[in-house]
């Protein structure tokens, strides 16, 4: 449903009409189904039925004179007003949670479930293989890969708890911590190292080797270049592929040669399988970030993760 004003027109008000009290309980009801994506996990999240927030919802939308949800066979989709509703309600709410739960501990009965995000890569290379701990302790972590502009657009939305950034957001709707500094190395397989040789003109002579890239506009092996080259690549890459671990892949079966954060490829350069073309004094390096919404959140979980992920990292 929309607003109609007097003349019949659709108004596209960001707000609720004037003078409608809406309830903190229906609210929390509406987050809970945009956070999880359905109303049954939503319900589940809660301790409600599915029915009870199934009417909840509805009458939130009654009240408000707007659709939230689009209804699809396997959960809801936000409509775009919701979006800017969460965004609206989401750190006070989290905030007043914070305040009722702020004498709770991570062992007191269940806590509701850490939503996780950051680089597929990342993820899978250096935090899952370390979760054991809060596993065994009882956090439930929900984890999603993503690139991190649209992982903090939802972050912001309170769709994430945590997010692993690859750079410190602006401004001061969130809090970033150092994570951990990666490197990034010049590598190819050992053929086209030894086709190459140890030129002196080393960027020269790429020019003649495919590129293997993550993306087309070479985020990364753009930056590379102007760091250590200290020129502006400019060049297509002969195959794309927009995850790191693919691009390593086809590197090592001698497609071609590529940028990669060390951590990733570390064990190949240690046995042999890929080559370090190049090793600069001052190699490029790049932050990542551990990010959360200020004044968040009540779940005391959320802060055994991030700290677990903060002394975790010094190891990475």
């Amino acid at each position: 449903m929309r607003d109609r004003n007097t003349n019949g027109s659709e108004d596209a008000g960001s707000g609720p009409a004037v003078g409608v009290p809406l309830d903190l309980n229906l609210l929390r009801t509406f987050l809970s189904v945009y956070r999880t994506g359905s109303f049954t996990a939503g319900a589940r999240l809660l301790g409600l039925s599915q029915p009870t927030v199934t009417t909840q919802i509805r009458t939130l939308e009654r009240q408000l004179g707007r659709e939230l949800f689009e209804r699809r066979a396997r959960g809801v989709t936000p409509a775009p007003y919701a979006d800017e509703l969460a965004a609206r309600i989401v750190q006070p709410l989290d905030s007043l949670a914070a305040v009722a739960g702020a004498t709770g501990s991570a062992e007191d009965g269940p806590a509701e479930p850490v939503h996780l995000a950051g680089p597929a890569e990342l993820l899978s290379r250096c935090v899952l293989p370390g979760l054991a701990h809060l596993v065994e302790r009882g956090v439930r972590l929900r984890i999603t890969p993503g690139l991190t502009e649209p992982l903090l657009d939802d972050l912001r939305a309170g769709r994430h708890d945590l997010v692993i950034a690859t750079f410190r957001p602006r401004g001061r709707t969130l809090t970033a911590l150092p994570l951990n500094d990666e490197e990034f190395v010049l590598v190819a397989a050992p053929a086209w190292a030894r086709r190459i040789g140890a030129p002196e003109h080393l960027a020269a002579a790429l020019h003649g080797v495919p590129l293997i890239a993550y993306a087309e506009d070479l985020p990364i092996v753009r930056r590379y270049w102007r760091h250590v080259f200290g020129r502006r690549l400019v060049r297509q890459p002969a195959l794309t592929m927009p995850d790191l671990n693919g691009v390593k892949a086809a590197v090592v079966g001698g497609s071609g040669f590529t940028v990669l954060p060390r951590y990733l490829c570390a064990g190949e350069l240690a046995s042999g399988a890929l080559a370090l073309l190049h090793d600069p004094d001052d190699p490029p390096i790049n932050t990542a970030f551990l990010v959360q919404r200020p004044g968040t959140s009540g779940n005391p979980h959320v802060a055994l993760t991030r700290d677990h992920l903060l002394q975790a990292a010094r190891d990475w």
